[in-house]
C-alpha cells in the first residue's frame, strides 16, 4: 500500500510517499531514516475510506485539555521542552502524539513556542497564539494559559446552556416530524384506499389530504429515494467547510433579523469579542494587533466595524470611542472601557463587560426556553391533531347521516 506521509527530517518538514503494508511499518521505515511523522494517509485509498480511517483513528486534538495539563507541568516546576516530553510520552493517541513530536521537533530546531504553535493553525487558534506570543514577551508562560483556559471555560459554558435548552424542543420536533411523516405516509394513503371505494362525497379540505395520500401510495419508491437522496445530498454538504460557513451565515442573517432574538445573538458576538480582546489585552499584547487576531470571532459585518476602530485606534482615538463609532458597544460595555482607560486595566473591565452580558444571556435563554417550549408542543398538537380530524371527518358525516 502506498502511503503519502508528512515528517519532519534533517532538511525540515517533507512529503515522502512510501511503500509499506501497514501504517505502522511505514513508520517505522521513517524512524529508520530519523524521521519523525506528523501525518499519514493511505494515497491509494478512496477519500471516504480515508476519512472513515480518521475518524476512527485519530480523535480531535482537546486544546483546554493541552493547556491544563501544561500548566500543570510547568507550575511543578518543569521547563517548557521538559513538559512536552512529558506529555508526548504519555500520549497513546497517534494523531495527538504526532501534534506534540511536531512541538517538540520546532522547539529543537530553535523556533520560539508562539511559532512553533502557528505552524500548525489547523490545532492552535491565531488568538492563542497570540497569547502564547505575548507570554514569551512578559516571560508568563503559565499566566496566558491560565488565562486561555478561563477563556475557553466561559465561552464552553455559554455554549453548554445553549445546547441544553434546545435539546427538548429538537426532540419534540423530531417526534412530531417522525409522527406527522408516519400519518403522511402510511396512514393516509390506507384511509385513501377506503374513502376511494366508499363512493361518498367527502369535506374538500379532506379530498386534498386524501388526494396527497393517493399521491405518496402510487409514488412510493420514487419518493422514497428522492428523500434519501436529498438527505444524502444534505449530510454531504453539511460535511463541506464552505458549505457549513454558508449555511450558518444564512442562519445567523436570518436570526439577527428577528426582534427579541436577534438582538441577544448580537450582545452573544460582542461578548465574546469583549472576552477574547480583553484575554489578550490581560496577557501583554497591545490592543492593535489584539483586535487582528479577534477578526476571526467575529461574523463578517462585525470584521468590518471592527477593522473600522481600529483604523480609528490607529489614529489616536480612544478605543471607546472608536468601538462607539463602529457600533460595537453596548452601554455597559462602554462605561466600562471608560473606567478600564482612565485606570489602566482595559483587559480587566472588557472581561467583566462579557460576565454581565454572559449572565445577561443565560436568563435570556431561560426565559425563552421557558416560553417556547409549551408553544412549540401546541403547534405539533394542533399539526398532528389536524392530520387525524381531517382522516376523521368522512367517519363523522357517515355517523351522522345513520342518524
Amino acid at each position: 500500500m502506498n502511503f503519502a506521509i508528512r515528517a519532519i527530517g534533517p532538511n525540515g518538514v517533507e512529503t515522502l510517499h512510501i511503500e509499506a503494508a501497514s501504517q505502522e511499518e511505514a513508520c517505522r521505515h521513517l524512524a529508520a531514516r530519523d524521521f519523525r511523522p506528523l501525518s499519514v494517509k493511505a494515497a491509494d485509498q478512496p477519500a471516504w475510506q480515508q476519512w472513515i480511517a480518521r475518524s476512527a483513528s485519530q480523535p480531535a486534538f482537546d486544546l483546554p485539555l493541552f493547556s491544563q495539563e501544561l500548566l500543570a507541568l510547568l507550575e511543578a516546576g518543569l521547563t517548557l521542552t521538559e513538559s512536552l516530553a512529558a506529555l508526548h510520552e504519555k500520549e497513546r493517541r497517534p494523531s495527538v502524539a504526532n501534534v506534540l513530536a511536531a512541538l517538540r521537533g520546532r522547539l529543537a530546531e530553535g523556533q520560539r513556542f508562539a511559532a512553533a504553535l502557528a505552524a500548525q493553525p489547523e490545532i492552535f487558534p491565531p488568538l492563542y497564539c497570540g497569547l502564547m506570543r505575548a507570554a514569551e514577551r512578559t516571560a508568563s508562560l503559565d499566566n496566558s494559559l491560565a488565562r486561555y483556559i478561563e477563556y475557553r471555560s466561559r465561552i464552553d459554558q455559554v455554549r453548554r446552556h445553549v445546547t441544553q435548552a434546545m435539546i427538548y424542543p429538537a426532540i419534540l420536533c423530531g417526534v412530531g416530524m417522525l409522527v406527522s411523516l408516519f400519518l403522511l405516509g402510511y396512514v393516509v394513503p390506507s384511509f385513501s384506499s377506503v374513502y376511494q371505494s366508499s363512493g361518498r362525497d367527502i369535506p374538500f379540505a379532506s379530498q386534498l389530504l386524501l388526494q396527497w395520500g393517493r399521491f405518496v401510495a402510487d409514488n412510493a419508491r420514487t419518493l422514497g429515494g428522492l428523500g434519501l437522496f436529498v438527505g444524502a445530498a444534505m449530510i454531504w454538504l453539511i460535511r463541506k467547510p464552505q458549505s457549513r460557513r454558508a449555511l450558518s451565515a444564512g442562519l445567523s442573517g436570518l436570526l439577527l433579523r428577528l426582534p427579541k432574538i436577534g438582538e441577544q445573538l448580537r450582545t452573544f458576538e460582542l461578548a465574546r469579542l469583549y472576552l477574547a480582546l480583553g484575554t489578550l489585552l490581560e496577557g501583554g499584547l497591545p490592543i492593535l494587533p489584539a483586535l487582528e487576531l479577534c477578526d476571526g470571532l467575529v461574523s463578517a459585518r462585525t470584521q468590518l466595524a471592527l477593522q473600522q476602530a481600529a483604523r480609528r485606534i490607529g489614529e489616536g482615538q480612544p478605543a471607546s470611542s472608536a468601538f462607539e463609532e463602529a457600533g460595537l458597544c453596548t452601554p455597559v460595555a462602554l462605561r466600562l472601557m471608560r473606567v478600564g482607560e482612565r485606570t489602566g486595566q482595559q483587559g480587566d473591565m472588557l472581561a467583566r463587560a462579557a460576565r454581565f452580558h454572559d449572565g445577561e444571556i443565560e436568563r435570556f435563554i431561560a426565559r425563552f426556553t421557558r416560553s417556547f417550549e409549551p408553544l412549540l408542543m401546541a403547534a405539533i398538537g394542533i399539526v398532528i391533531g389536524g392530520i387525524v380530524v381531517l382522516l376523521y371527518m368522512p367517519i363523522f358525516d357517515l355517523a351522522g347521516s345513520f342518524q
